[in-house]
């Protein structure tokens, strides 16, 4: 992907995969706060404003293979799935029953419709296959 043309965007573009690199470095010490979304849009987001933090990102020795498996099309393993739907079946929960508290019926099921999409999303992505025999050539060798 180029980057773009115009500084301006690309400093505005930059902050916000900054921010996102951040909501993504809360994900791995906060259970409830999802890790691949965010990494995954700080990527597209370095990606068009920085060939270097782009080139970081992927390199990362934390987030680069999330990177790198969803820019293959290679997908998610069925463990980031698991989580990835746990945490938005969590958060969702405590946003209708506690945030939402005194919301009419309507916006509960609402949120309820976008948390059965986000995760339906997610589901339905490739999923990472993990080969057994992994490695066994490099023994043999």
């Amino acid at each position: 992907m180029a980057v773009v043309q115009s500084r301006a965007l690309r400093i505005v573009l930059l902050g916000l995969a900054w921010f996102w690199i951040g909501v993504a470095f809360a994900g791995v010490v906060l259970p409830i706060i999802p890790t691949t979304g965010p990494v995954l849009l700080a990527a597209f987001l370095f990606s068009l404003s920085s060939e270097r933090f782009d080139n970081w990102i992927v390199t990362n020795r934390y987030f680069g293979g999330i990177v790198r498996d969803w820019r293959e099309g290679v997908g998610f393993s069925v463990r980031a799935k698991t989580i990835a739907v746990t945490a938005i079946v969590l958060s969702f929960a405590f946003t209708t029953f506690f945030a939402l508290g005194d919301a009419s019926l309507w916006i509960r099921a609402s949120m309820w419709a976008l948390a059965l999409a986000i995760a339906s999303y997610v589901v339905t992505r490739p999923t990472k296959r993990t080969s057994t025999t992994e490695g066994v050539g490099a023994l043999e060798g």
